[in-house]
């Protein structure tokens, strides 16, 4: 993956992976109030002669409160996708720490490397099947074969039941083959270690922000802008103006909220800068059979 950014120009008026796109409709929804504000007044001071209107200063007291209310929740809802990309960065090394230590003080045996390195680069697939509720793909059949596949699809949490195939990969290491129970209990350590990471990653999952929290800002939202063109109608020379600054301050609004939802769920395929689970995955998995090719030989090492 390229760390080469796009220009300044190209991502201030890009579309694919942007709010903008989601926050079309309602920006232009409280347009169309703004007009009708708009027609409203007039219509009632031509009629009956009443100033329609309110101060502008009350808007820059509520304007810094909503400013405020919406950096909380968008950063709220970074820590949780931050603190996600940090788990999944610990499944990728206790993947790495239980291959390696498996292949350096596990058994000579082929069979036995060939397995346990597969079911430590399975993790990270049927972790990330098990987040976003998906049956096992096609990298796991090839990694497991069709068999283990069925039977992984059959378990309540196949998480779980991969680490179990690794302990008793372990377990089978020290009675058949004579595995040194240091060893064990330090490959054993680096799998518990995954299932704690994991069950981090179901916590952000199963624990998204308080709804209490969204309705009040989307509301105080909504009243801000409902109410905006009030401020404005006797404020500029022009009236038609007033939908279309309505707009403009609709937009980074709407947006900042919308992000801030967007960010709860950091492992949906369906939210905006989702993380990369897949090439995640594919990378633990390229590391870890990787060490099983390249290792020298039982026959050759001294």
């Amino acid at each position: 993956m390229s760390d080469r950014r796009p220009g300044f120009w190209r991502e201030a008026f890009a579309l694919r992976g942007s709010a903008t796109p989601h926050v079309l409709a309602d920006v232009a929804i409280f347009g169309v109030i703004a007009a009708a504000v708009c027609a409203l007044a007039w219509w009632i001071e031509r009629q009956f002669g009443l100033y329609v209107g309110i101060e502008v200063a009350p808007y820059e007291i509520a304007g810094a409160a909503l400013g405020l209310l919406l950096v909380l929740r968008t950063n709220a809802g970074y820590d949780r996708w931050w603190e996600a990309r940090i788990l999944w960065g610990g499944i990728v090394n206790q993947s790495r720490n239980v291959a390696i230590s498996a292949l350096a003080y596990g058994p000579d045996d082929p069979q036995w490397r060939d397995e346990i390195v597969r079911w430590a680069a399975a993790f990270s697939h049927v972790c990330r099947c098990s987040l976003r509720d998906q049956g096992p793909g096609p990298e796991l059949t090839e990694l497991l074969g069709p068999d283990r596949v069925a039977m992984l699809a059959e378990t309540v949490h196949m998480p779980s039941r991969v680490a179990f195939e690794i302990s008793r990969l372990l377990d089978e290491g020290c009675e058949r083959f004579g595995m040194d129970r240091f060893a064990f209990r330090q490959i054993d350590a680096e799998k518990a270690r995954l299932i704690d990471h994991l069950g981090g990653c179901e916590r952000i999952l199963r624990t998204p922000l308080a709804r209490v929290y969204s309705i009040k800002i989307r509301r105080f939202i909504a009243l801000f802008l409902v109410a905006m063109p009030f401020a404005l109608i006797h404020r500029l020379e022009v009236t038609w103006m007033i939908p279309l600054i309505t707009m403009l301050v609709a937009y980074p609004l709407i947006s900042l909220d919308h992000i801030g939802d967007e960010l709860q769920n950091p492992f949906s395929t369906e939210n905006l800068s989702h993380l990369p689970l897949n090439d995640i995955a594919e990378t633990i998995t390229h590391n870890v059979t990787g060490l099983l090719r390249e290792e020298t030989p039982a026959s050759s090492r001294t």
